[in-house]
């Protein structure tokens, strides 16, 4: 199986100190090796990429478990908007479907019950596995 056929990828990025922080993502295949997932302009993983463009990916399930028998992937991952960011939001709509409303739909009820508002999927993130990586994260 490879990364392209998964629902779910733990992103790791990294901190200013080399602190790994992982989230599990929905993941789309783009073109060649690369992939997408669109998230807030203000998450912690633009932050953390804004400084480096290394990150880990590895199958997980919604809740970060890692598939058993996989291993980390090493990445760059680069945030867009505009035409790239159209592209991986229509993938992700496509493959997630009702799913994307209703996380949507989640996320403006925590802005107002936290009362402060947060863009939803306003940045997309593209991430290549490095040359000494593969696209295949079983083998």
């Amino acid at each position: 199986m490879t990364l392209s056929d998964e629902k779910y990828v733990l992103l790791t990025t990294f901190k200013r100190d080399g602190t790994p922080v992982a989230t599990p993502v929905w993941w789309v295949p783009m073109e060649g090796e690369r992939f997408g997932f669109y998230t807030s302009s203000t998450s912690g993983k633009i932050k953390r990429l804004d400084h480096t463009e290394r990150v880990t990916v590895q199958p997980c399930n919604a809740r970060g478990k890692v598939r058993e028998g996989t291993s980390p992937t090493e990445a760059t991952a680069r945030a867009v908007t505009g035409p790239e960011l159209g592209s991986i939001t229509s993938k992700v709509r496509e493959k997630y479907g009702f799913a994307t409303k209703v996380t949507k739909a989640l996320a403006r009820i925590g802005g107002l019950i936290k009362r402060r508002h947060q863009p939803y999927a306003d940045r997309g993130v593209v991430v290549t596995p490095t040359s000494g990586g593969s696209a295949n994260p079983t083998t």
